[in-house]
C-alpha cells in the first residue's frame, strides 16, 4: 500500500494543455458554420429544394462541430513518474493481464504469443503479475502456441530484465542486430536468445495446419472433438509461477481459457469472454486491477504496468475514485495517422472532464468497478459504507448478482473488501473455474447487465465505459513517450471497410440502448460535457447520411443547374470555411510529425470510410430495432508485418509495414461496401462532363442563380478526395473496382444523372 505520509514528490501530475488560440479558431470555423445556416435560412425562398438539403446537411456538421468545440475545450492527460513507485509504495498490488483472441486463422498464434511474451516481461515483479489468455476459437494450435511461448519466456524474461530491454516483444526486438560497443557477454545472449525465438516461431509454423502434436496423453484432449462454437469448458494452467518472490528469473502465471460454448446460446461476443475472464481470474488470483490487451497490441514500454499504478496509488489525487487508466493505441504502420491525431486532440479533451473513454486495449481496470460499485458506495478511505455493505455483502444479493458458485461469491467478497486472496495453487481453483464457464452460469444474474462487461452491443468496451461514468467515476488518460501499446491497422480496403463498419454498428448499438446519453444526460452522474463526448462518438454512424447528401449536392446542382453555394460576397464563408479547416486540420498533422501526404490520405478515408463504411451500419441497427436480425461481431484479419530496419524502441524504429504499403493502393474486393464510393465519383464525374458539353438546363428554375465555379470546383474536391477510386476503376486485380460493381454503380448513376437533368 502507499505510504501517505511521505514527504516525497507525487508519482504523477494531472497537465493540462488548455490554448486560446486553438480555442478560438474552434469558435470561428463554428461561428462561419452558423452564419452559412443564417444565411440559408435568409434566402431559402430564392432558392428550390437543394438549398434545404444542403441546410440540413450543414445543420448536422454545424452540430458535429459544436460537439468537437465542446470536447475539445480544457484538454489534459496524467504524467507519471513511476521511478518513484519504489519508494513510495511497499508492497505493490497485483494485477490480471487479460488477452483476447477468437480465431487462429484471422488471428496467428504468432501474434497472440509476442502479445503475450511482451506482458510477461513487463518491469513488475513476476509474483504480482498473471496472463490469461481468453481463446473463443477453442483451438488446439493456440493452446499449444502458450504451452511453447512459456518455455520461451522463461528465456525471454530474464534477458529482457537482466539487459533493460526496451522493445519486449521478440518479433520487434529482433530487427536490429546488437551494436558493437555491447558487451560481447551481451552478445552471446542475444544470438541465442535469437536462435530460441526463431525456433519457437519456426515450430508454430510447422504446426499451423497440422495435428500430429495433438497426443492425447500430452495434455489436448480436451480438444477432441470440438469446434470453435460447440464445446465445453476448458481452463488449463499453462505455467504456474511457485517462486512467489518477484525475482527476475520468475515468469509470471500463464492462463489458457475457452468458454463453453453451444449453438443454441448467444455468447455475447467479447464483452461475454471478458466477464469470462473476470469470473476466473477471481477464483484464481483475484488482483485488484486487470489489463485489458487485444491480441495483437504488444507492451511497447516496460514500464507500462507501473506507470498505471502510478495513477491509482497517488493518495493526493483521491484515487479511490478512477475507475479505470486508458493508454491510447498507438500503430506501427501508416495506416492509423487519423486515429493518433484523435485520440491526441479529441483524446485529451474527453480526459479533461471526466476522463477518456475506454478504447477496448490498453486499458487497466479496477475490479471492484467492473464489479457494480458506484462512487456513492464508498466512504472517503474508500472502504465500503454501511449501506453499500449491507447490500452488496448479503449472501442471497451476491448469489443473485454473481451466480451461485460459492468460490465466486467468496472471491468477490474478498475483491470489494480489498482482502487479499489466498489460495494454495491455481489447479485447486481449476473445478470452480470451468464451473462458472457453463453457457447457463450467468442467466438471472447480473453478469452483462450491470457487472462486469456490459451486454447489448458489439462496441463492448464504451458501452461499459458510459455504464462506469454514469456511476460517478473518473478515468484517467496517459501518453507515454514510447507508446504503451503498438498494434497493426486492416489494411485501407475490405478488412478495414469491415472493422469500420462493426465500431460504427456497435458505437449505434448504444445510442439506441439503456446507456444512451440521451437517456442519461441529466439524472445519471455522468457530467454533460462528458454526455456531450459520448454523444459524438455514438452518433459517427448517423453522419453517413448528411456527408452523403453533400458529396452528391454539387454534382446535382452542375446537372440541374440550381446554386448551392452563396454568391458574390457571400461565397467567401464557404471558402474561408473550407480553408480554416483544411490549415487547421493539416496544422493537427503536421504538429505531430505527419506529413501532407498522410493528412490528405486520412482526409480522403474520412470520406470514404463515412459515405461507405459507416452507412450500412445504419442498415444494421434498423433491422435489430425491427427485429429482423442481429447484429454480429466480425474479427478482422491480423498480419504479421513485414519489417525494415530501424533503431532503439521509438515509433520512427517501430514503423512496420502492413502488407501492400509500399505499393500506396487501396484495396476492393466485391462487397457492397465500394458500391456507394464508385456511385459517387462516376456521379461527380458525369456532372463535370455535362459541365464541359453543356449538359445541365439552360436557366435555372428559380431566382438564386444557376450553377457556376463554385459548384464544378466542388465537384473536382469530391473527385479528389475519392480518388482511390478514380484511380481503382482503371486498376485490375485486388487493386482494381470489380466490374460488377461498376456496373451496378453506371445504372445508379445514369438514373441520377436522368433525375438531376429532367427533374
Amino acid at each position: 500500500m502507499a505510504d501517505s505520509s511521505s514527504p516525497l514528490p507525487p508519482l504523477c501530475e494531472r497537465i493540462s494543455h488548455n490554448s486560446y488560440l486553438l480555442r478560438a479558431v474552434d469558435l470561428t470555423i463554428l461561428g462561419l458554420l452558423f452564419s452559412l445556416l443564417l444565411y440559408r435560412i435568409l434566402h431559402v425562398n430564392q432558392n428550390d429544394t437543394v438549398w434545404v438539403v444542403a441546410f440540413l446537411c450543414e445543420s448536422c456538421f454545424s452540430f458535429v462541430w459544436l460537439l468537437i468545440t465542446c470536447i475539445k475545450w480544457s484538454p489534459a492527460d496524467y504524467k507519471t513518474y513511476p521511478d518513484r513507485l519504489d519508494e513510495r509504495v511497499h508492497d505493490l498490488p497485483s494485477v490480471d493481464m487479460f488477452v483476447t483472441t477468437a480465431d487462429p486463422v484471422r488471428e496467428p498464434p504468432i501474434i497472440v504469443v509476442n502479445t503475450v511474451l511482451s506482458l510477461l516481461a513487463v518491469n513488475y515483479p513476476a509474483n504480482k503479475l498473471a496472463c490469461y489468455v481468453s481463446d473463443d476459437g477453442c483451438s488446439p494450435l493456440t493452446y499449444f502456441s502458450l504451452k511453447e511461448a512459456s518455455k520461451f519466456a522463461k528465456i525471454w524474461v530474464p534477458f529482457c530484465k537482466k539487459y533493460n530491454v526496451n522493445v519486449r516483444a521478440p518479433f520487434m526486438y529482433f530487427l536490429n542486430p546488437p551494436t558493437a560497443t555491447e558487451s560481447s557477454e551481451f552478445s552471446k545472449d542475444w544470438e541465442m536468445t535469437k536462435r530460441e525465438y526463431e525456433k519457437l516461431s519456426q515450430k508454430l509454423e510447422d504446426a499451423t495446419g497440422r495435428s500430429h502434436w495433438l497426443d492425447p496423453e500430452d495434455d489436448f484432449e480436451a480438444f477432441s472433438n470440438t469446434i470453435s462454437n460447440d464445446h465445453s469448458t476448458i481452463v488449463k494452467v499453462v505455467w504456474e509461477n511457485k517462486g512467489g518472490v518477484g525475482d527476475e528469473k520468475e515468469v509470471p502465471h500463464v492462463v489458457y481459457i475457452s468458454r463453453e460454448k453451444r449453438p443454441n446460446y448467444f455468447h455475447h461476443y467479447k464483452a461475454g469472454a471478458m466477464n469470462f475472464l473476470v469470473r476466473v481470474s477471481g477464483l484464481m488470483t483475484n488482483a485488484p486491477y486487470m489489463l485489458n490487451v487485444d491480441c495483437d497490441m504488444y507492451a511497447n514500454e516496460a514500464d507500462v504496468v507501473r506507470q498505471a499504478m502510478c495513477i491509482f496509488l497517488q493518495k493526493s489525487m483521491n484515487s479511490n475514485h478512477c475507475a479505470f487508466v486508458q493508454y491510447p493505441q498507438d500503430f506501427y504502420d501508416s495506416n492509423a495517422d487519423e486515429l493518433t491525431v484523435l485520440q491526441l486532440y479529441l483524446g485529451r479533451g474527453i480526459a479533461g472532464i471526466q476522463g477518456p473513454l475506454y478504447g477496448g486495449s490498453g486499458c487497466f481496470h479496477t475490479r471492484r468497478v467492473m464489479y457494480g460499485l458506484s462512487l456513492d458506495d464508498l466512504e472517503d478511505d474508500g472502504s465500503l459504507s454501511s449501506i453499500a455493505t449491507r447490500k452488496y455483502l448479503a449472501e442471497e444479493s451476491l448469489a443473485r448478482e454473481f451466480g451461485k458458485s460459492k468460490e465466486m461469491v467468496k472471491s468477490v467478497v474478498d475483491a470489494l473488501q480489498r482482502k487479499s486472496y489466498l489460495h494454495n495453487t491455481l489447479k485447486d481453483s481449476l473445478e470452480a473455474a470451468q464451473e462458472v464457464g457453463h453457457c447457463h452460469y450467468e442467466y438471472q444474474t447480473s453478469w452483462g447487465n450491470t457487472i462486469g462487461w456490459l451486454y447489448d452491443s458489439t462496441a463492448e468496451d464504451v458501452n461499459t465505459s458510459i455504464g462506469i461514468h454514469s456511476r460517478g467515476w473518473t478515468s484517467s488518460y496517459i501518453l507515454p513517450d514510447p507508446p504503451a501499446f503498438l498494434g497493426c491497422m486492416p489494411q485501407g480496403g475490405p478488412e478495414a471497410m469491415v472493422q469500420q463498419r462493426r465500431w460504427a454498428t456497435g458505437l449505434l448499438e448504444v445510442l439506441f440502448n439503456k446507456q444512451s446519453p440521451l437517456i442519461g444526460m441529466f439524472r445519471r452522474k455522468i457530467r454533460f460535457r462528458q454526455s456531450m463526448a459520448y454523444l459524438y462518438v455514438f452518433s459517427w454512424g448517423l453522419r453517413s447520411i448528411p456527408e452523403l447528401f453533400y458529396c452528391l449536392l454539387p454534382a446535382y446542382c452542375v446537372l440541374h443547374n440550381s446554386a448551392l453555394f452563396p454568391k458574390g460576397v457571400y461565397l467567401g464563408i464557404i471558402v474561408t470555411l473550407v480553408g480554416m479547416h483544411c490549415l487547421y486540420t493539416l496544422w493537427e498533422f503536421m504538429s505531430l510529425g505527419f506529413s501532407v501526404q498522410s493528412w490528405y490520405v486520412s482526409q480522403s478515408f474520412g470520406r470514404i470510410k463515412t459515405t461507405c463504411s459507416w452507412l450500412f451500419s445504419i442498415l444494421d441497427i434498423i433491422l435489430k430495432l425491427l427485429g429482423i436480425s442481429k447484429t454480429v461481431f466480425i474479427v478482422t484479419k491480423k498480419t504479421m508485418p513485414e519489417t525494415k530496419s530501424g533503431s532503439g524502441s521509438e515509433k520512427s524504429q517501430g514503423e512496420v509495414d502492413c502488407p501492400n504499403k509500399d505499393s500506396g493502393k487501396f484495396e476492393f474486393d466485391g462487397s457492397l461496401y465500394f458500391l456507394p464510393g464508385t456511385f459517387i465519383v462516376l456521379v461527380n464525374l458525369a456532372a463535370l462532363a455535362g459541365c464541359l458539353v453543356g449538359l445541365q438546363r439552360l436557366s435555372p428554375r428559380h431566382g438564386g442563380g444557376g450553377s457556376g465555379l463554385a459548384e464544378a470546383c466542388g465537384c473536382i474536391l469530391v473527385v479528389i478526395l475519392f480518388l482511390p477510386f478514380l484511380k481503382g476503376m482503371f486498376e485490375k486485380g485486388k487493386f482494381g473496382i470489380p466490374l460488377s460493381t461498376l456496373s451496378k454503380a453506371a445504372f445508379l448513376a445514369v438514373l441520377f444523372v436522368v433525375f438531376s437533368v429532367g427533374n
